[in-house]
C-alpha cells in the first residue's frame, strides 16, 4: 500500500508548483528536496544541524529566521563553493556535489526549498508563441490558460523603470524598435521585463520612513542585487521576489496536503512490472544526506522535478527502460554578455544624473525579444558579480586582441588587471546586456552518467553542451543587436565577453515532450511517472527564460495527472 499518493522530486521552480496544485486537489503529497531549507522553524541551523525530518504546516515557517539566513553579502549567499545557495549538501563541511564536465563550463544551479528559483532574477516572460505552435505536441494557445493562472499566483508584474531601464530603452528607439505592449511575443520590439516581483513598496519615496524599517513592509524596495537572495517583506509568503520558497510552498503547506522534506535525495525510482511492457512508478528510493542513511517510500504516482541535469541522471540510475532522446537535445540558451561605459554628461542629457547605478532596481528590468533569434536583457549585479562575469571568456585575455575598426565592440575577451580596475572603477556608469539565443536542440549535447566515477547517489552526471553553427549565427546577430543599441544610447567604449558556451544558466529540453514524455509530461515507457521541470520543454523556447513556461507545463501536468489516476 503506498505511503502517499504522489512523491515529487525536487522543490525548485516546477516541483513546489505541482506540489501546491495537487495538494489543492486533494491529493496527500511528499516532496524530497536534496539541499536545505531556509527560514523553517524546524531547521533553525540548517547548515549546521541536521534539524527535523520534514514540515507540513505553514506555521512552520519563520520570516526573522529567513532574515538572518539570507543577506545581501555576495560571497556568503552566491558564492558557488561555500556560499549558501549552492548545488551541494546543507552541510558545508562537505563538498559540493560533482558534475563532470570536459569543457570550460559553469553550471548555476542551487539545491534547497525553492531550488534555483532561490537564485533566479525572477524573469518570467512567456515562450515566443513561434517556438511553441507547430512545433510542440501542443499549441501555445493551450498553454496561455495555465501562464494566466501562474502569472495571478505569484504574482507577475512588468518591472518598474530606474536608470538602467530608462537608457535602454533610450538606445533600442534611437536603434529603430518599437515598444511591444504584451505578454505574447510575435514581432520583434523591447518591453519592461516581466518579472515575479512584487510592485513596489508604497512608501518608498517617503522620506520619514528609513531604509531598514522599509524592508520590513509588502513591496519590492528597489534594493537591487535580487540574485542574492530577497529577505524584503513583513511574512514569507509576503518576500518581494517571489522565489518559490516564499510564493508556491506556503500555499502548498496551507492546502494541509503537502508534507515537504529538504536533506533527502532521491537516488533510485522504484518500478513493478505487471507485465513485460508494462512497467509502473510505484516509489522510491532516498537517502538521507546527513546521516547517510537510505529509505524506501511508496506511491501511486511519482513526479520528477529535479533539474535538467537530475532528472536524466535519476532516469539513467534508476535502470528505467533505455530511450534514445533520454538525456540528450540539451539547449542552454547560448549566452553572451556585453557592456557599455558611458560619460557623466551624456548620462546627464539622457538620465538628469550622472550614473546609472545598475544594482539599483530588478536585476533585469528590460528585454527585447526578437522571434527567430533570442532575447537580450537588461542585467544588473553587484559589483562583485559583475566582475566575475568579465572572468570569462572564450576568446582568451582581452588584451591579446587588438581593436578592430569598424567591429561592434570595441574590445573581446577577459578582463583582468589595470583594465579590469579602471572597467570597475567607471561600475556605476556602465549598462550591461545579456543575450539569451533561440537555442537549436542537437542530439549530441545532454547529460550521460560517468561509467567510472559515482558519489554517494549513484554514477555522476556527464554535461556536455556545444552550440549548434545555426546557434552561433544567431548569437551573433542578437551580439550586434546589443552593441547598435548601447552605441546608440551614447556608450563611448563597448565590451563583449564572449562567454565560452559552457557557461550554463538556462538548462532545458533533455526529457523532451514528445520524445521521452507525452504531452502531459507522463513518460511513454514508465506510467505513472510524470516530469515537471525544464528538461521536458521541446525545444530553447524561443530564447525567453524558462521558469515560467515550466510553471504553466507543471500546472497542467499536475490536472492530468489527476484526471487520469485520481478522479474517479
Amino acid at each position: 500500500m503506498a505511503d502517499q499518493d504522489v512523491i515529487v522530486i525536487g522543490a525548485g521552480g516546477g516541483g513546489a508548483v505541482i506540489a501546491k496544485e495537487l495538494g489543492e486537489m486533494g491529493l496527500n503529497v511528499l516532496v524530497l528536496e536534496a539541499g536545505p531549507w531556509y527560514g523553517n522553524k524546524k531547521w533553525p541551523h540548517p547548515n549546521q544541524q541536521p534539524g527535523a525530518k520534514f514540515s507540513s504546516h505553514y506555521n512552520d515557517l519563520d520570516i526573522s529566521l529567513y532574515r538572518q539566513l539570507f543577506n545581501k553579502y555576495e560571497a556568503n549567499m552566491n558564492d558557488l563553493v561555500f556560499g549558501r545557495l549552492r548545488w551541494g549538501p546543507a552541510n558545508r563541511s562537505l563538498p559540493q556535489w560533482f558534475r563532470k564536465t570536459n569543457q570550460k563550463a559553469l553550471i548555476w544551479q542551487n539545491s534547497g526549498i525553492g531550488g534555483t528559483t532561490q537564485t533566479y532574477t525572477a524573469n518570467s516572460p512567456r515562450a515566443f508563441p513561434e517556438a511553441v505552435d507547430h512545433v510542440w505536441p501542443l499549441s501555445y494557445q493551450e498553454l496561455v490558460p495555465y501562464y494566466e493562472k501562474v502569472e495571478a499566483i505569484l504574482p507577475v508584474n512588468f518591472a518598474p523603470t530606474t536608470a538602467k531601464e530608462d537608457l535602454f530603452y533610450f538606445g533600442a528607439k534611437q536603434a529603430g524598435w518599437e515598444l511591444i505592449p504584451t505578454l505574447n511575443v510575435t514581432t520583434p520590439g523591447f518591453r519592461p521585463q516581466p518579472n515575479a516581483i512584487l510592485p513596489p513598496n508604497k512608501n518608498l519615496t517617503n522620506p520619514t520612513i528609513p531604509l531598514e524599517q522599509l524592508s520590513l513592509l509588502e513591496g519590492c524596495t528597489l534594493a537591487g542585487h535580487c540574485i542574492n537572495g530577497c529577505p524584503h517583506g513583513p511574512s514569507m509568503d509576503k518576500i518581494a521576489k517571489r522565489s518559490t520558497n516564499v510564493s508556491y510552498i506556503p500555499l502548498a503547506l496551507r492546502t494541509g496536503n503537502v508534507k515537504i522534506r529538504p536533506n533527502a535525495f532521491t537516488i533510485k525510482i522504484i518500478t513493478e512490472n505487471k507485465a513485460s511492457s508494462d512497467s509502473s512508478a510505484i516509489g522510491v528510493i532516498v537517502r538521507d544526506v546527513w546521516t547517510g542513511e537510505q529509505e524506501e517510500l511508496l506511491a501511486d504516482a511519482v513526479v520528477m522535478a529535479a533539474g535538467s541535469i537530475e532528472s536524466p541522471r535519476l532516469w539513467l540510475n534508476s535502470g528505467l527502460p533505455k530511450n534514445p532522446w533520454v538525456g540528450k537535445g540539451l539547449v542552454n540558451h547560448y549566452m553572451d554578455w556585453l557592456t557599455g561605459i558611458f560619460d557623466e554628461k551624456d548620462l546627464n542629457l539622457i538620465l538628469g544624473c550622472e550614473t546609472i547605478d545598475p544594482f539599483v532596481g530588478h536585476t533585469c528590468g528590460a528585454r527585447l525579444d526578437y522571434p527567430g533569434l533570442g532575447s537580450l536583457q537588461t542585467v544588473g549585479m553587484s559589483p562583485g558579480l559583475t566582475a566575475s562575469f568579465y572572468g570569462m571568456s572564450e576568446s582568451g585575455y582581452n588584451i591579446l586582441h587588438p581593436t578592430i575598426p569598424n567591429r561592434h565592440e570595441d574590445s573581446q575577451g577577459r578582463i583582468i588587471g589595470y583594465e579590469l580596475k579602471e572597467l570597475m572603477t567607471n561600475y556605476r556608469k556602465t549598462l550591461s546586456i545579456v543575450l539569451c539565443t533561440d537555442d537549436e536542440v542537437d542530439q549530441r549535447n545532454g547529460v550521460t552518467v560517468d561509467p567510472f566515477i559515482s558519489d554517494e547517489h549513484g554514477p555522476i552526471p556527464i554535461v556536455q553542451y556545444k552550440p549548434t553553427k545555426r546557434s552561433i549565427k544567431r548569437q551573433s546577430e542578437l551580439a550586434k543587436m546589443a552593441a547598435n543599441i548601447l552605441r546608440k544610447a551614447g556608450a563611448k567604449k563597448i565590451i563583449r565577453s564572449n562567454w565560452p558556451s559552457g557557461v550554463m544558466i538556462h538548462l532545458e529540453s533533455t526529457m523532451r515532450m514528445g520524445f521521452v514524455v507525452d504531452q502531459n509530461c507522463e513518460s511513454y515507457q514508465v506510467k505513472r511517472l510524470y516530469i515537471a521541470d525544464n528538461s521536458v520543454h521541446f525545444n530553447s523556447i524561443g530564447g525567453a527564460n524558462p521558469t515560467l513556461t515550466t510553471q504553466a507545463l507543471a500546472t497542467r501536468t499536475a490536472e492530468k495527472l489527476f484526471e487520469k489516476y485520481f478522479s474517479k
